[in-house]
């Protein structure tokens, strides 16, 4: 990557895992001009919006997506899973009919991420044959944090409260 180039962060929540309609953009950066190296900075956001979630998706477990793009190629995602729950036992035993929204409370399975590389062509200057990177599904390699097979499914013991 060659200095005065930029990476564009962003960070989105999963409002549905059936229509990506009801993701939100919660924060969207830039972040250069940068050289090859490690780099560490820190992404505040403001929470989702509920009102531009569905009721029946607002509790349950949901994605916060970390992507980073270079010249408009995502070249990684990283995945961390969140249970929405209520805070009180008998809440969560016994729901109400409509979503207390005050109540529920997020918890972000930050020590588990699960992270996707997809590869991308750093320097499109030197592609003379106008070759496209490849497919994003087609190569991509998903790992945990360690570089360890992939998390199991969201489903069940995965969260923990």
């Amino acid at each position: 990557m060659e200095a005065c180039e930029y990476l564009e962060w962003k960070l989105i929540y999963v409002g549905s895992a059936e229509d990506e309609t009801y993701d939100q953009l919660l924060e969207s950066v830039l972040v250069g001009p940068v050289n090859i190296g490690n780099y560490r900075f820190v992404l505040q956001a403001d929470p989702p919006d509920p009102s531009k979630i569905r009721d029946e998706d607002i509790i349950g477990i949901t994605v916060l997506l970390l992507t980073c793009s270079y010249l408009g190629q995502e070249f990684i995602r990283v995945g961390y899973y969140v249970n929405n729950d209520y805070d009180d036992e008998q809440l969560r035993e016994e729901p109400p009919p409509k979503v207390l929204i005050d109540r529920v409370q997020r918890n972000i399975l930050a020590d588990k991420p699960r992270v996707t590389k997809f590869p991308i062509n750093f320097h499109p200057e030197n592609n003379e044959h106008g070759e496209e990177a490849p497919p994003l599904a087609e190569n991509a390699i998903e790992t945990n944090v360690n570089g360890e097979e992939p998390l199991p499914s969201p489903e069940g013991p995965a969260i923990e409260q």
